[in-house]
This record gives structure tokens, C-alpha cells and sequence, in this order.
């Protein structure tokens, strides 16, 4: 019996159930283990693989998120700051949405791994939750769904009916650019030159009059291509000027890497950034800041001037 094909859609929906990446690894790696001693008790008549593993995995996520506090990103605790020179104190004690590492798994289209999407889960009954993703996103019929959550058919689809009312707000992604749309990518691509650069007003001009930026773990969010500008020429006052970036996909949406200069020379890993690119100007970018969360990605902790010149 094959359970490593399942491996990378599991833990997208384990992401999906939990908001993290790297506990939804290992819980995907529980579910195997759970499933490989179950081995004998699998029923090929009452349920495919595929679906019995998925019953597994919700299990374990509904497990896991008993007594658990949400994940949220800065925009989901309040209003946004009016002071881009605000102290930016990282508060540890909250559990932040981590990204996606797209590169880690072969999942192909990933609409529904958008981090205000996921973001919006994180605000449902983990039993809608994982409804929601089940039927909408997998497929899974309400039948499946039913002995999956051990429920009925009429409570799937009435849970399902209240979480799509709950995310009615989120708004439809489709409008969202997906990384390999060559305006997107040409977007991104213009603004990690004027990153490099440290070419603020450039920067401004990539983005929508009402931007968005925020950095998990600081609780500090902005509103508007202002103050995102006032913010980024406070960053490089304080980091300098000669930053490199490296460019790749997190949550389905464009990312870059930046590098920021050292005294002593080269570059060190700074910040992941995702974006959302609409009309092929930048509407938000989601700053991640904490080393445990770019552990995930798998990037070069540092790099020298040659390594970069390559990398391009």
C-alpha cells in the first residue's frame, strides 16, 4: 500500500487546516505513521486510499486544534498604523500564518493556498474548516466528507453553507495575478530592481494607491502606497542600500527573497516577501521576518556577490 504519493496535497490541507507550515509536516508525517500501523483494519470496499488518509489527516488536525489559538496575520488584530516610524517590536507570543513553500511540492494550481484565503480559514470552526476544504477544494463528495467527520450528509452541507457565508468577505482570487502571468512577473521583476536599488519613489510607483504591507512578527500593519514608501526608505536607512534579491513563489503568489548588505561584505537573508499583484501593480505584500518561517524555503543564509551574479 502507497502513501507517499499523497504526501504533498496532504500537507497542503493540513496548511490549510493550521495555518503552519511546519506543523502541518508533521502531522502528515503522524498520519502516515498512524495509516502504515492501521494497514491491516483498511477496508478497499469502504473507502479509496486517498480518502481513508484524508480521514486520518482531519482527525489529527481537529486534534490538534483543540484549544488552539488562531493563526492571523497583522491585518486581521486591527486597524493600520499611521506612524511608519513605529517601533517594531515582534510580538512572540502570537502563533503568526506562516507562507507556503511552493517549491517543496508539486501541487500545480494553487488558488486556494492564497495566504488571505488561507488567512480567512483560520477565523472558522475547524470543523468547517476542514468541510470547506474537503468538499470545495479536494472535491470530496458530502458522502465522503460525512464518514470522513463521522456526520451526516445534511450537516456537511449545512456547514459548508455557513462557511461560505463566513469568507463571503475575502473576495473572489480569480482577479489575483498568478505568478507565472507574464504582467505579474514583470511587475515583480521591476520591483525587486527598484528593491535592489533602494529607489523608493520607483517602488511606490509599482504599487496600488491603497497597498497594503505587513510583517509578521511585528503587529504593525500599513494602508496606502504613502506610508509604504515612508516605511521602505526608513528600512534601508537602517540596512543600507545595496540589497540583492532572489525571486520565487509562496502560496501560489509571487515572492522574492531579500538580502540585505553586510559590513564585512556579501548579503544576509533579510525577509521573505509574498505578494499580491493586481492589474499588474503590487496590492499587498506580506513581509516575513522570522528565521524558523524561512527555514521552510530552503534559501542560502547568506551569499556572496559571485553567488548572486550567478544565481541572475
Amino acid at each position: 500500500m502507497e502513501f507517499e504519493p499523497y504526501r504533498g496535497e496532504l500537507v497542503a490541507y493540513c496548511y490549510r487546516m493550521l495555518g503552519s507550515f511546519h506543523e502541518a509536516e508533521d502531522l502528515v508525517q503522524e498520519t502516515m505513521l498512524r495509516a502504515w500501523k492501521a494497514r491491516d483494519r483498511y477496508d478497499s470496499t469502504r473507502a479509496s486510499v486517498r480518502t481513508w488518509l484524508y480521514r486520518i489527516a482531519t482527525n489529527a488536525c481537529l486534534t490538534a486544534l483543540e484549544g488552539r489559538a488562531l493563526r492571523p496575520l497583522p491585518t486581521g488584530l486591527g486597524a493600520p498604523s499611521d506612524d511608519p516610524g513605529a517601533p517594531l517590536t515582534p510580538a512572540l507570543d502570537i502563533p503568526w500564518l506562516q507562507p507556503f513553500p511552493d517549491a517543496r511540492f508539486d501541487l500545480g494550481m494553487r488558488a486556494d493556498l492564497r495566504l488571505a484565503l488561507v488567512a480567512a480559514m483560520q477565523l472558522l470552526p475547524p470543523r468547517q474548516r476542514a468541510v470547506l476544504v474537503l468538499r470545495e477544494v479536494l472535491q470530496f463528495s458530502a458522502a465522503e466528507v460525512a464518514t470522513q467527520l463521522e456526520t451526516t450528509v445534511p450537516a456537511v452541507n449545512s456547514a459548508l453553507q455557513r462557511a461560505r457565508a463566513a469568507l463571503a468577505d475575502v473576495g473572489d482570487v480569480s482577479g489575483v495575478a498568478e505568478p507565472d502571468d507574464p504582467e505579474a512577473r514583470a511587475a515583480i521583476q521591476r520591483y525587486a530592481r527598484a528593491f535592489e536599488a533602494a529607489d523608493v519613489p520607483a517602488l511606490v510607483r509599482l504599487l496600488t494607491d491603497d497597498a497594503i504591507m505587513e510583517m509578521p512578527p511585528v503587529p504593525l500593519w500599513y494602508r496606502g502606497s504613502r506610508d509604504y514608501g515612508l516605511f521602505m526608505r526608513r528600512v534601508f536607512d537602517m540596512h543600507g542600500t545595496d540589497w540583492r534579491t532572489r525571486l520565487l513563489t509562496a502560496n501560489g503568489q509571487p515572492a522574492l527573497a531579500a538580502y540585505a548588505p553586510q559590513p564585512g561584505g556579501g548579503h544576509r537573508l533579510h525577509t521573505l516577501q509574498v505578494f499580491t499583484v493586481t492589474g499588474g501593480r503590487v496590492a499587498h505584500n506580506v513581509v516575513f521576518a522570522d528565521p524558523h518561517v524561512l527555514e521552510a524555503f530552503d534559501l542560502p543564509r547568506q551569499i556572496s556577490f559571485d553567488e548572486f551574479r550567478r544565481a541572475r
